[in-house]
């Protein structure tokens, strides 16, 4: 079955300040952003011959030793095997789709699919052939630049927190409480209502809170980030994570544990 979701947009916003002795400026991949070994390579740049060379073209921006490159454009390339999560907006029906699937996903279902095939125009084809893809239940979702997604083998993750993440490639993140029974999946065709216990609820605000305070930072988003980031937030109450000072505090905790686990 064919079908259109709605993929992130990124939503323009007006640079911020570095500090007052730094001034951003625009870099194209391959450009030299320094050669000061004392900083941190982040986002968009790599080391090459002791320099700090941006990836990508964009916006040289600084976090105290952090720098990253914020890229220009963000806009969502499919590739074939990327997970996405997006909400159905229409249905293109087949006579085959009219018989077996009419039933099962309407306009309007918020679903996560794998990407079958990408056109020359940039459209792809979606599949949900596995009960792990299809309708989504309970959770929270999480938009963020597709760009700041790590791609790995797999994008469906439970977290040791309580809570599970699906990462979609085209930028959108579904969080939802860990099933008790694996065979329990997060999609199929059968949206799961029940309610959510507080608890859940509460491990389910609090790393959502994470995600937003990594993607601030710049930060790769993946299990073991996520992971540490919801570690180091333990000792602060779930509102106050997304304070600038605590937010700078908990990234950095986690960007520390991420450098000593890359020895």
């Amino acid at each position: 079955m064919a079908m259109e979701i709605r993929l992130p947009v990124a939503r323009q916003r007006l640079p911020e300040s570095l500090d007052r002795d730094t001034q951003k400026h625009l870099v194209v991949p391959g450009d030299t952003i320094t050669t000061d070994t004392g900083f941190m390579r982040g986002h968009g740049t790599y080391m090459g011959d002791e320099k700090l060379i941006a990836s990508v073209a964009g916006s040289v921006e600084r976090v105290n030793k952090l720098i990253c490159v914020k890229a220009l454009k963000t806009r969502y390339n499919g590739e074939v095997g990327d997970i996405v999560v997006g909400r159905i907006t229409e249905r293109r029906r087949s006579a085959e789709d009219e018989l077996a699937m009419r039933d099962f996903l309407r306009e309007g279902d918020l679903i996560s699919a794998e990407v079958q095939a990408v056109f020359s125009d940039g459209a792809v084809s979606l599949h949900t052939r596995s009960l792990k893809y299809g309708k989504l239940g309970q959770g929270v979702l999480v938009q963020v630049s597709p760009s700041l997604v790590k791609r790995q083998k797999t994008h469906f993750h439970d977290l040791p927190c309580g809570a599970s993440v699906i990462l979609g490639n085209n930028g959108f993140i579904w969080i939802y409480p860990t099933p008790e029974q694996r065979e329990e999946e997060a999609g199929g065709f059968i949206a799961n209502l029940e309610p959510v216990p507080l608890s859940d609820r509460e491990v389910i605000s609090r790393l959502r809170n994470c995600i937003v305070s990594l993607v601030a930072q710049k930060m790769m988003l993946f299990d073991t980030s996520l992971l540490y980031c919801y570690e180091a937030s333990l000792s602060h109450q779930i509102k106050d994570i997304l304070k600038p000072e605590i937010m700078e505090e908990i990234v950095m905790e986690t960007r520390q544990r991420l450098l000593e686990q890359e020895g």
